[in-house]
């Protein structure tokens, strides 16, 4: 069949050649239209081809050598496990901060619950179990339980006091109405912005932010109502330390624990300037951690597939690309991970990839895989092969940097600044003894396309009896390649093309030696009356957004670094009238990559005006915020700064879920604080009674988070770039900003918040009490 087709099509420049494994065979590439499912198109295709294959003529065979769903699949798979994990884990850390299957059965339940009811959600909005939604509902494991575990730990410490499971639990839901709610309209206000970003990051999270937003409302709803109702009925009186064993132990260590940070809080309110200046300074190293931030779209997935792309001279034929292509065959069956390939082969462009073993059966990622084939694909003579790695979201172009130069100028003008900043990108962009910034770079505005035009000494022809009429048509006969008639020959039909045989159309000198049919019958030689004329051309002239424009294409390993660099040494070359744009991915990056930014500034804003129509106060939101989210913010850039994740989309997605998060633990502080002011106690005797008394449902609430999201950290395999950034963030901001919010919440509630002992008479007993006394 191959052989027929390119019989069949040999005049055309660009027929390819195609190979699967290096031998020959045709390729069919199926695309799923807009708003398909391809899990469900990718099924389909393989059922078609199982059923295809029983009327296939003998020797023919087919193989599925790319399927793109297989990383969906897998993906999802792993996050399925991973939120079996989460859940296990967070059960666990409620048993031991509880100490009692009870209370742990009712947290649990109340996890489920509100999964199920979050499940409901997506199905009444129409939304569908992907890889994103899955995630959110793996984050939702270590959030939804929050409400509970605070409601059901007030409701233990009412039981500890002596009062009986119902009074205990109609006593501490009452008490915790007001501080749920907040937690709960607070987390969900943090997703609004999201689910209303527009372009890309809105397409992607839109569904996330909705799940995420609706199973922290169904947490909030079953914390009130159900988790307090199953206390009443499970829970069983008791007195405080009744327990022994691990039970005991705990109980005790968490005692003196608490001890502990009731001196030190004590301590660090008769140094508020201090407290507050030394946090001050800690946020003050939120601007090196953004400086030094490795910056990306999305994080680089392993998606079990290298590609190459093969860019030949302008001048080689197809068979010279073939042989080049088949060095690329030969280096992708150089290393162990190696599966399956495919090669596609032009005439002037070229495209092939590797299919990777799977996940399970090798140790290097194919980003290291990548990295270790640069120097065999730079080694490669005859063409230029670049070696990449799929994009883990769809954003268009051929290449991850893409960096363009506008202007009027004319485009041979426009060349000499491209071609310096290519020359900069391969040679001073990459410092010596140090990782490269571009594994390779070009501009796609080249003056090295060889054109031959034949002149014709219009004289000459004349006085040899001919027209340029007949010129034409004889060389156009020669050499167009197009067919004129049909015969037909034992039952099959063939095309008639005329055209002179392919060893007398190598090249441009041939022509001259002709024969063209002149009067009478005589053959008149082309050299006679005519000469060739060799010139250059572009390959293309391009325009981006109504100007002229180069385009600077390249493949490295960080695609913000490299545009930092394009962009200051094109800030240095570039005279005024030039203009500086981006391109596919590169695009994405520096316009939607600082949107979400956006998207937490109005994020802070919301559960500012939040936090303000429940305190009925400017003052109380501002000491949560400040006191909890900078320093949770630093806590979450110190993975970044350190290299473990960078500064993405997912990672943006986590700093957003912890502004929520973090904000939870100063409502329940302040909230506790305000209402013992309420009651008469004096304002640092409050905020010290209510951190003391709110530090084991702030530990509790934390760990879950911290333990809940733990896995995303260490997961791998498909898909784990993502999940490893946003748990990285969650992970890391939660247990840091939990331990400053202990001390700072409490420093800016001296600071901020209104003194209600000042607006009535103090009660005796506490007007009497020292106000530092345990």
């Amino acid at each position: 069949l191959k052989d027929v087709a390119r019989a069949e099509s040999g005049r055309r420049a660009y027929i390819d050649d195609n190979r699967l494994n290096g031998a020959p065979a045709t390729p069919i590439a199926i695309y799923q239209q807009p708003g398909a499912n391809g899990m469900q198109v990718s099924k389909a295709v393989r059922e078609a081809m199982i059923e295809l294959k029983k009327t296939m003529p003998a020797g023919i065979e087919y193989e599925i050598a790319l399927d793109t769903t297989d990383f969906v699949r897998l993906s999802i798979e792993e996050v399925l496990h991973t939120l079996v994990e989460a859940i296990l884990l967070v059960v666990l850390v409620v048993y031991l901060f509880l100490q009692s299957f009870r209370a742990t059965f009712i947290c649990t339940v109340a996890i489920f619950v509100s999964l199920i009811g979050t499940f409901a959600g997506m199905l009444a909005l129409g939304f569908s179990i992907n890889l994103l939604t899955l995630l959110a509902i793996v984050l939702a494991v270590g959030i939804v339980v929050d409400d509970a575990i605070v409601v059901v730990e007030n409701i233990e410490r009412h039981i500890a006091e002596g009062k009986s499971p119902v009074d205990a639990a109609i006593l501490g839901a009452r008490e915790l109405v007001g501080p749920v709610i907040s937690m709960t309209i607070t987390l969900a206000a943090v997703y609004a912005p999201i689910a209303f970003q527009g372009g890309l990051t809105g397409a992607l999270f839109r569904e996330f932010a909705m799940t995420l937003a609706g199973g922290v409302t169904v947490s909030g709803f079953v914390a009130l109502t159900l988790s307090p109702m199953m206390s009443a009925y499970l829970l069983k009186p008791h007195a405080p330390g009744h327990q022994g064993g691990l039970g005991g132990a705990i109980n005790r260590l968490f005692d003196r624990v608490r001890d502990r940070y009731e001196r030190m809080i004590g301590a660090s309110l008769g140094w508020v300037p201090v407290t507050i200046t030394a946090a001050v300074l800690l946020t003050l190293l939120l601007v090196p951690f953004l400086m030094f931030a490795q910056r990306e779209l999305a994080p680089k997935e392993d998606q079990g597939v290298v590609f190459s792309i093969l860019l030949p001279s302008p001048t080689s034929t197809i068979d010279q690309n073939v042989m080049f292509a088949g060095e690329v065959q030969k280096m992708f069956t150089s290393f162990p991970e190696y599966e399956n390939s495919f090669q596609i082969t032009g005439a002037n462009f070229g495209f092939s990839g590797v299919i990777l073993k799977p996940w399970s059966e090798r140790t290097r990622s194919s980003i290291q895989i990548q990295e270790s084939l640069q120097g065999p694909a730079a080694s490669i003579v005859g063409m230029n092969v670049i070696v990449t790695t799929p994009e883990p979201l769809p954003a268009g172009g051929q290449f991850p940097i893409e960096f363009v130069l506008r202007s009027t100028a004319d485009h041979k003008e426009m060349m000499e600044y491209a071609d310096r900043l290519v020359l900069y990108a391969n040679t001073e962009a990459n410092a010596p003894n140090a990782a490269p910034t571009f594994y390779f770079a070009d501009s796609d505005l080249k003056f090295d396309l060889p054109q031959v035009s034949v002149e014709i000494d219009k004289d000459k022809v004349a006085s040899m009896g001919l027209n340029l009429t007949d010129v034409a048509r004889d060389l156009g006969s020669m050499l167009g390649g197009g067919y004129v008639n049909r015969f037909v020959n034992d039952g099959r039909s063939y095309r008639v093309i005329p055209q002179v045989e392919r060893g007398e159309r190598l090249n441009a000198e041939q022509l001259l030696d002709y024969q063209l049919r002149g009067p009478n019958g005589q053959l008149v030689s082309l050299d006679t009356f005519a000469t060739l004329n060799h010139t250059v051309q572009p390959r293309t002239l391009n325009r981006f957004q109504q100007l002229n424009a180069v385009k600077i294409t390249g493949v490295g390993p960080s695609i913000d670094l490299a545009l930092k660099k394009l962009e200051a040494k094109a800030a240095e070359i570039l005279p005024p009238g030039y203009s500086i744009d981006y391109g596919g991915q590169s695009r994405q990056l520096r316009t939607e990559g600082d949107a979400l930014w956006k998207a937490f500034a109005m994020a802070g804003l919301l559960i500012f005006l939040v936090l303000a129509a429940q305190f009925n106060s400017f003052r109380d939101p501002f000491i949560i915020l400040l006191g909890s989210v900078p320093l949770a913010i630093v806590g979450a850039m110190l993975p970044i700064f350190l290299w473990k994740t960078s500064l993405n989309i997912y990672s943006q997605i986590g700093l957003i879920t912890l502004v929520g998060l973090i904000a939870k633990n100063g409502i329940l502080i302040v909230e506790f604080a305000n209402g013992l002011q309420e009651e008469g106690v004096a304002k640092i005797v409050a905020i010290r009674r209510a951190a003391a008394t709110r530090l084991r449902p702030v530990l509790m609430t934390s760990a879950a988070t911290v333990f809940g999201h733990l896995m995303l950290i260490f997961v791998t395999g498909p898909g784990a770039a993502a999940r490893n950034s946003i748990g990285w963030v969650l992970v890391v901001g939660m247990a840091v900003g939990t331990i400053f919010t202990l001390y700072v919440v409490p420093a800016f509630y001296m600071l901020i918040a209104r003194d209600h002992t000042k607006e009535r008479t103090l009660a005796p007993e506490v007007a009497a009490t020292p106000v530092l006394a345990k």
